[in-house]
C-alpha cells in the first residue's frame, strides 16, 4: 500500500473493486454484547520427584501424586550437538554494535598448562584470584583445551549465589535432556553419579562441607573451580588442588594497555602505566580500564580537531562538557593524562565520557545491586531505541564483566559510582525496573527460561521496592506484589526454585505491607507447595494452614479447594489419619486436682459416644512446665498400640467379672436356702379377663396326701429359730380363704396377709392337684406361705413363717392358658366361701 496515495482497500473495498468489507465501528462507546474470551493463564505442568505439579498463577499451584501415565522415562543424555548448543546458551550474549577483538591472555601460559594437566589426570582444581585478576578469561581458555577429555564434554556453570543443590540440578539439566522434570534427591544423586565431564564453575561461593557434598555426588567429574580469596576453603579430605593467580608484571601491564589503545605508548604514557602497575598490584582489569582512559583521550583529541574543522559533529560528541572544562582545550596536545587517583578509580571519569544511554544504564545497574539488565530491556528502561548499544560501550571500558549468562558491574565499579552520585535516585530507578519486569514476566510470549535468566535483576528490584511498599489505593495495585505474582510462577516453571523461594518470601512481605489478603494467601500457598516438594512436611502444613485461614476470611472457594488438596497430601505423606488428632492429643493424662477432674485414658473406649465441643477448652495450669511430650509421627502405629491396650483391659475386666460371678455362685453353704427351692418357670400367669394373676396348676407331690383343705401352719420358729421343732408355738386358729384377690400395694415393708388363699388350675388332662407356690412379695424379697403366688404388691407373712416350699416346675409347664382362665374365674367368688367350695 502506497503511504501517499490511498488505495481502494482503504475505503472499505478490495483491490479488485468487489464487495466492500465492513468497517469496524469508530464509536468507543458502542457496547459490545459479544462474549469475550478471558485471557488464559499460563499454566505449566512438571514432574517434581513423585509429585505432579501444575503451576497455576491464579489460584495457586496444584500438587498431587504423579499418576503412572505421567511418570517420565529415564532421561537420556544430550548428544554432542545438543551439548554445544547448551554451551552457547550458557555464555553471556555478545554486546550489540561493532564486534571488538578479544583481549589476549597475557602472562598466564604457565597456569593454563598446569590446569590442563591436572584436569587430564581427573583431579579437581580450584583457581583462586582476586576480582579483576583475569580468572574468568583463563577459565574459558582452559575449558576450550579440555573439550575432548571427558565423555560428556565440558559443562559451564556459574556458582554466583548458588548452593550445592542448585549446582547439582544445573549439572543434571546441562547433561540430560529432561525438560519439565526435577528429580528428587535420591534420583538426582543416581543420575549425576553417571556423569563424566569437566565441570567449570566460576564465581564459586561454596567451601567446606558444602563443596564436599558437591564433589562426593559426582565422583566421575573433574571440577575446575574459580573463586576469590574470600571464598571458604575446601576441606582437607576433598583433595582439591589449589592454583593461585598473581598480578601481571610491569611489561605485561604495558602490553595490555597497548593492545587496548591499538598503538605503542609514548614515554610519558609508559611512565604513567608504571605508576599504575605499582598502585594496582598488577591486576589486569586496572590496565584494561587504563587503556580505555587513553582511548577516550585519543578520541577526545581527534574529535576536537574534527569539530574545529567541520563543526557539524559537535552534537554527537558525548563528552562536550568535559572538553569545555579542560584548561587549554583549544589545543589538542594540551589535554593531560589522567591523574594517578583517577586511574586508580576510573569509573566516574570513564562514565562521564560515555553516551547518555550508557550512563543511564549504569544508574540502573547501581540501583539493582550491580546487576546490568539484559540489553533487550535497555531501550524500554532508558527510553532510547538505540540504548542496547550501551552494553558494548560499558564492556569495552571494563566497567562490566560477564557472570554466567549476564553482566554485572566490574569489581569496585559500584562503589566508585555511588561515591560519584549515581545512587541518588536508587528507589526511582528500581521502581521503574520493577514496573517493566512486572509487565515483561507476565507477558504470554515470554518463556519461563528467559525469565529465569533474568532472575537476579528481578530479585534485586524486589529487594529494593518491597520495604517501601504502602497500601495501594482503590484502583491501584502494588508494583512489588504484581511483580512477585508474575515472576514467581515463571521461576517455578523454569525450574529456578531458589529464585522462586526468594520471590515468594518477598511477595508475602509486600502483600502484608500492602494489606492484600488474597495475594498473601497465594504466596503462603506457594511456599507450602514448595516445602512439600522439598520434603519439609511441617513447614508445608503450617504454610498451607495459614493460606487456608486467609482464604477462608475472604471466601476464596477455588483457592480453598486447592489448599485443602495440598494439605490432604501433606497429611497422607506424614502418615497422619484424618480425625485422630483429638485422639492422639491426650495420650498423657495429668493428675487430677481440686479444680479439674481426671479424664479416663484413651485406651478404653467409652460406652456412649463422646462428641467434641464446638470450641476448644483451655485449662490454665500453674504447675511448672515439664519435659516436652513426645508425639509419635506414625498415627496408625499409635492407634494399633492403643487398640491392643484396650483389648487387654477388656479381657482383664471380663476375667474379674467372671471371678466375681463364680465366687457368688459357690459361696452359699446353707442347704435350707429358700432361693434354691424356687422354680425356674414362672408360677403365675396373667388372666385374660381382668388382668389379674392365677396360681399355677398344682402338680403331684410325692409323699403328700394333701386334701386341699386350708390348714394353719406355725408362723413362729420358737426360741431356737428353727421351723418344725418342738418348741414352736401351736397355731391359734384356722386360716380362712380370702373372698377376693389381694391387691394392696405395699411399700416394701414386708407386711403379711392374714388369710392365705389356695388356688387351683386345671391341667391338660383335667386333673387338679393343689400345690403351694412361692412368689416375691411387693419388693421385700420375702417368701409367701400362701399356695397362690402373685406378682402384685400384696402383703405376705414374714420370712420366718414360711414353711418348706415344694417345687412345682413340672405342673407349671403343663398348665395351659385355658386352664388358667378357668381357674382364675373360679378363684374369684362373689361371696365368702368355705374351703370345700374353693376346692
Amino acid at each position: 500500500m502506497d503511504p501517499n496515495t490511498r488505495g481502494p482497500e482503504e475505503y472499505g473495498q478490495d483491490d479488485d473493486g468487489g464487495t466492500p468489507r465492513p468497517r469496524p465501528s469508530r464509536d468507543p462507546l458502542t457496547p459490545d454484547f459479544g462474549q469475550h474470551t478471558p485471557a488464559l493463564a499460563r499454566t505449566v505442568r512438571l514432574v517434581a520427584g513423585e509429585h505432579l505439579l501444575t503451576v497455576n498463577p491464579v489460584d495457586g499451584s496444584e500438587i498431587e501424586l504423579c499418576p503412572p501415565t505421567e511418570i517420565p522415562e529415564r532421561p537420556a543424555k544430550r548428544t554432542a550437538e545438543q551439548r554445544a548448543e547448551a554451551e552457547r546458551a550458557a555464555r553471556p550474549p555478545a554486546p550489540a554494535g561493532t564486534a571488538r577483538p578479544a583481549q589476549p591472555l597475557l602472562g598466564r601460559q604457565d597456569e593454563r598448562e598446569q590446569l590442563v594437566r591436572l584436569l587430564a589426570r581427573g583431579r579437581s582444581v580450584r583457581l583462586t584470584g582476586p576480582p579483576g585478576s583475569g580468572r574468568t578469561s583463563l577459565l574459558d581458555l582452559v575449558a576450550e583445551d579440555c573439550e575432548d577429555l571427558a565423555p560428556d564434554g565440558v559443562v559451564r556453570l556459574t556458582g554466583f549465589r548458588r548452593t550445592s543443590a542448585d549446582l547439582l540440578h544445573d549439572l543434571f539439566h546441562a547433561v540430560y535432556d529432561a525438560p519439565r522434570y526435577r528429580p528428587e534427591s535420591d534420583d538426582l544423586s543416581a543420575l549425576v553419579r553417571e556423569i563424566g565431564a569437566v565441570v567449570v564453575v566460576d564465581d564459586l561461593d561454596l567451601g567446606g562441607a558444602a563443596l564436599d557434598e558437591l564433589l562426593d555426588a559426582t565422583p566421575e567429574c573433574a571440577f575446575l573451580l574459580g573463586a576469590t580469596p574470600d571464598t571458604p576453603l575446601p576441606s582437607a579430605e576433598s583433595a582439591v588442588e589449589e592454583v593461585v593467580l598473581t598480578g601481571l608484571d610491569r611489561a605485561g601491564g604495558v602490553e595490555v594497555i597497548e593492545h587496548a589503545v591499538g598503538r605503542v605508548l609514548t614515554e610519558e604514557e609508559a611512565n604513567w602505566a608504571g605508576d599504575l602497575w605499582f598502585e594496582s598490584e598488577g591486576l589486569p582489569l586496572r590496565f584494561v580500564q587504563a587503556g580505555a582512559l587513553l582511548s577516550q583521550r585519543d578520541q577526545l583529541r581527534a574529535g576536537h580537531d574534527a569539530v574545529d574543522t567541520f563543526g557539524v559533529f559537535e552534537d554527537a560528541r558525548p563528552f562536550t562538557e568535559v572538553v569545555d572544562g579542560l584548561a587549554g582545550a583549544g589545543e589538542a596536545e594540551e589535554i593531560p593524562l589522567p591523574s594517578l587517583g583517577e586511574a586508580a578509580a576510573p569509573a566516574p571519569l570513564l562514565a562521564a565520557r560515555l553516551s547518555a544511554s550508557a550512563r543511564a544504564t549504569l544508574r540502573f545497574a547501581v540501583a539493582l545491586d550491580g546487576e546490568v539488565p539484559h540489553q533487550a530491556h535497555l531501550p524500554a528502561l532508558v527510553g532510547d531505541t538505540h540504548a542496547d548499544a550501551a552494553l558494548g560501550e560499558l564492556a569495552a571500558c571494563g566497567l562490566v564483566s560477564p557472570v554466567g549468562t549476564r553482566y554485572r558491574l566490574a569489581a569496585g565499579v559500584q562503589t566508585q559510582l555511588e561515591a560519584a552520585g549515581y545512587a541518588d535516585d536508587v528507589e526511582a530507578r528500581a521502581h521503574t525496573a520493577a514496573q517493566h519486569y512486572a509487565w515483561w514476566t507476565g507477558h504470554p510470549s515470554v518463556t519461563p527460561e528467559r525469565v529465569s535468566a533474568e532472575a537476579d535483576a528481578v530479585l534485586a528490584a524486589l529487594v529494593v521496592i518491597v520495604p517501601t511498599t504502602t497500601p495501594a489505593g482503590e484502583d491501584e495495585e502494588s508494583t512489588a506484589v504484581r511483580l512477585a505474582r508474575t515472576a514467581a510462577p515463571a521461576f517455578a516453571a523454569g525450574l529456578h526454585w531458589s529464585a522462586w523461594e526468594s520471590t515468594l518470601h518477598e511477595g508475602a512481605e509486600a502483600a502484608r505491607l500492602a494489606g492484600e489478603s488474597a495475594d498473601r494467601a497465594y504466596f503462603h500457598h506457594e511456599m507450602g507447595v514448595l516445602a512439600l516438594c522439598g520434603g519439609d512436611l511441617d513447614r508445608a502444613r503450617s504454610e498451607l494452614e495459614a493460606s487456608l485461614a486467609l482464604r477462608g476470611a475472604i471466601t476464596d472457594k477455588r483457592g480453598t479447594v486447592a489448599g485443602r488438596r495440598a494439605l490432604a497430601l501433606v497429611t497422607d505423606r506424614s502418615g497422619d489419619v484424618p480425625g485422630l488428632a483429638a485422639a492422639t492429643a491426650g495420650e498423657e493424662v495429668p493428675d487430677a486436682r481440686h479444680e479439674e477432674s481426671a479424664s479416663p485414658p484413651r485406651g478404653i473406649q467409652a460406652v456412649l459416644p463422646t462428641y467434641p465441643p464446638e470450641a476448644e477448652t483451655v485449662v490454665a495450669r500453674r504447675e511448672p512446665a515439664g519435659p516436652p511430650a513426645r508425639h509419635s509421627r506414625g498415627g496408625l502405629k499409635s492407634l494399633a498400640k492403643r487398640n491392643l491396650v484396650a483389648a487387654g483391659a477388656g479381657a482383664l475386666l471380663v476375667a474379674v467379672l467372671g471371678t466375681v460371678v463364680t465366687l457368688g455362685a459357690t459361696s452359699n453353704n446353707d442347704a435350707n436356702d429358700p432361693s434354691d427351692r424356687v422354680g425356674v418357670n414362672p408360677s403365675a400367669s396373667t388372666g385374660l379377663d381382668d388382668g389379674g394373676l392365677d396360681s399355677d396348676t398344682p402338680g403331684d407331690d410325692s409323699g403328700s396326701a394333701d386334701t386341699g383343705e386350708a390348714t394353719s401352719r406355725p408362723t413362729d420358729p420358737g426360741p431356737d429359730g428353727t421351723m418344725g421343732t418342738s418348741d414352736d408355738p401351736s397355731p391359734t386358729g384356722e386360716a380362712e380363704p380370702s373372698s377376693e384377690a389381694s391387691s394392696s400395694h405395699g411399700s416394701g415393708s414386708g407386711g403379711s396377709s392374714g388369710t392365705p388363699k389356695p388356688s387351683s388350675s386345671s391341667s391338660h388332662s383335667g386333673s387338679a392337684s393343689p400345690s403351694p407356690s412361692s412368689s416375691p412379695s411387693g419388693g421385700s424379697g420375702s417368701s409367701s406361705p400362701s399356695p397362690s403366688a402373685s406378682e402384685s404388691d400384696a402383703t405376705t407373712p414374714p420370712p420366718d413363717s414360711s414353711p418348706p416350699i415344694s417345687n412345682s416346675a413340672s405342673s407349671s409347664m403343663s398348665s395351659s392358658p385355658a386352664s388358667s382362665i378357668s381357674s382364675s374365674m373360679s378363684s374369684r367368688p362373689a361371696a365368702p366361701a368355705s374351703p370345700d367350695q374353693v376346692i
